[in-house]
């Protein structure tokens, strides 16, 4: 009877161990599971299923929220040592912050990322990078290359050509384009542009080096001072209007044609026109910004550490990521791929816009992805963006001294990265 009851003791022993070396491994039906976090509207859940299809043993959970809520959840369970998903998207303004929590992810070299390195461009790439070059936190997806935005009938009221190719060889630099806002002015009586902070980004994100150096040292009066002034002195002199970025009046004016341009607009900036300006299809264009691209936008696709399943996470993530899923993403969704390859697609190329008066789109938007520079953000890269934005405002705003608010937002700039 001893024997027997022993025999049945450890029979429930060994079909407990194994029960939990199952949920260990996937879910109830043998599955390996993934939560996959994401932000937006990126159009990866048709992807996820597909994906899912294609591999029966792999059950990924889609969770898609606002940017801000998804990075806020994923520092707090990061924090907290639990609830992170297996694979997180991370906006580019948010990578660096995260990087300093490299133990808390996995370091895609491990697993595969140098043989897929070559599929992205050089600085794309570089933004997941630790400055050291020996961890990878995340694979990139798309991308946020800078153009110039213009509306045809304000151009061709001011004299100018609407041709992309005839604007952008009028208007090549940036004192070019300052001359041209004197005579769009003296002719239509508008700005040639409605947002300070655009026209200050635009010609920040060309630079080589913005806000800090690669020791995380303030640089901004050898980088951005420069960019600042120019944007300072149109603004006094009426060149520029007062409308911050995202507001009512600056949407507004995109369907009135109150401003002539967008300079440094990315290509997720199409949807932006086309929401707030519903009607206005044909009035406006875009050509290459002066003096070379920046970037604004994009993200990552990272494995956190308490992932069970780098190994699947990493081969979906390389999947969801290759030229060819970042082909579709661009057709389906308008995600502009961060791999070169695609560049030289025939259908990718042939992409034109009847709402931008037929402007090549895409292949505007490759050249200026071409063309960008690899950029050391910095983890506190948003408090002194933050604080030029408001020193760039009270002098369009206010009418305030470009150089006293300029040292204002130094000192508060500095104030802040010492409690840092």
């Amino acid at each position: 009877m001893k024997k027997w009851l022993m025999f049945v003791v450890f029979s429930a022993l060994i079909v407990t161990l194994v029960a939990c070396s199952n949920d260990e491994a996937g879910d109830s039906d043998g599955k390996v599971e993934l939560d996959f976090w994401v932000f937006g509207s990126t159009g990866y859940d048709v992807l996820v299923e597909e994906y899912m299809e294609e591999h029966p043993d792999v059950k990924i959970n889609f969770n898609e929220g606002e940017m801000e809520d998804m990075h806020n959840n994923l520092f707090t369970s990061l924090s907290a040592g639990s609830g992170a998903p297996d694979i997180a998207q991370i906006e580019i303004s948010e990578i660096t912050k995260f990087m300093q929590a490299q133990d808390q992810f996995y370091n895609l070299n491990d697993y595969g990322a140098e043989d897929v390195e070559a599929n992205f461009l050089d600085w794309k790439w570089a933004q997941a990078r630790s400055v050291d070059d020996s961890f990878q936190i995340g694979l990139p997806t798309d991308i946020g290359p800078t153009t110039l935005f213009y509306r045809t009938d304000v151009m061709e009221e001011a004299g100018f050509p609407t041709d992309p190719e005839e604007l952008a060889a009028e208007i090549d630099t940036w004192d070019a384009y300052y001359e041209a806002a004197l005579t769009i002015m003296e002719k239509t009586g508008k700005p040639i542009t409605d947002s300070p902070e655009m026209l200050f980004n635009a010609i920040r994100d060309q630079q080589e080096q913005q806000y800090f150096n690669e020791d995380d040292e303030l640089i901004i009066e050898d980088t951005v001072k420069a960019s600042y002034d120019f944007a300072t002195k149109m603004i006094q002199e009426g060149l520029v209007g007062k409308n911050e970025l995202w507001s009512p009046e600056w949407g507004n004016g995109m369907a009135e044609g109150s401003y002539a341009t967008m300079p440094g607009s990315p290509a997720w900036m199409i949807a932006n026109v086309k929401g707030n300006a519903p009607d206005a299809g044909g009035k406006w264009s875009l050509t290459t910004i002066p003096e070379g691209a920046g970037n604004w936008g994009g993200s990552f696709l990272t494995i956190p550490k308490e992932s069970e399943h780098p190994e699947e996470a990493f081969e979906f993530i390389s999947w969801l990521t290759s030229p060819e899923i970042q082909l579709r993403s661009f057709h389906n969704n308008g995600l502009f791929p961060s791999t070169p390859d695609v560049y030289e697609d025939e259908e990718f190329l042939a992409t034109s816009d009847e709402y931008f008066n037929g402007a090549e789109t895409a292949k505007i938007f490759a050249e200026a992805a071409q063309s960008v520079k690899t950029v050391y953000m910095g983890v506190n890269y948003a408090i002194v963006n933050n604080e030029l934005a408001t020193a760039l405002m009270n002098v369009a705003i206010e009418g305030a001294d470009p150089q006293e608010e300029w040292d204002a937002a130094v000192e508060r700039i500095n104030t802040q990265l010492e409690r840092q």
